[in-house]
């Protein structure tokens, strides 16, 4: 489902002692934040950014109004977001937030095989969780696996290996 608000990353702890904010990202580049200028705490509140920066698997937050550790703790395990529209996604790419719930179906027989339920980060891709009543079935999403995500439709289509969705 398209969401007008995109979870971007957790507040994962400060940087110097100016009120920087070191936030984990949760996309694949860490320098996703550059040029965006606000994001939003969950309660919608927004936040100006001043400056974001890629350092390493973090982004460097500064926020305006934040220039205190103390003000940048309060700030610590949350999570932030952006509007969907702000964001500069390129075509054929989505946030995970924006497939889990969207039904699973199979690519050469249009079999509904569940609900996406949630996705695990692995070093080597991403594993996703599709229930299918009280079963869960763990199927990596690979290019040869994923056919296609239409997020406005809510659905997914797999050529899921072998094994993973087969009754014995």
């Amino acid at each position: 489902m398209r969401k007008e608000y995109l979870e971007v990353g957790k507040v994962v702890g400060t940087h110097g002692v100016k009120g920087a904010l070191r936030l984990k990202p949760w996309s694949d580049d860490s320098s996703f934040l550059e040029g965006i200028k606000t994001v939003y705490l969950a309660d919608k509140t927004p936040l100006n950014i001043v400056s974001a920066k890629a350092h390493g698997n973090l982004t460097i937050l500064v926020v305006e109004g934040i220039d205190t550790i103390e003000k940048a703790e309060m700030l610590r395990n949350k999570i932030l977001l952006v509007k969907r529209n702000d964001a500069k996604i390129p075509e054929g790419r989505y946030f995970v937030d924006e497939i889990i719930s969207c039904k699973v179906y199979d690519a050469d027989t249009d079999k509904c095989l569940g609900i996406l339920s949630d996705v695990s980060k692995t070093g080597a891709n991403d594993v996703w969780h599709i229930k299918d009543g009280d079963k869960e079935y763990l199927v990596p999403a690979i290019e040869s696996v994923v056919v296609s995500v239409d997020i406005d439709l809510e659905r997914v289509v797999i050529r899921p290996i072998g094994g993973i969705f087969d009754e014995n």
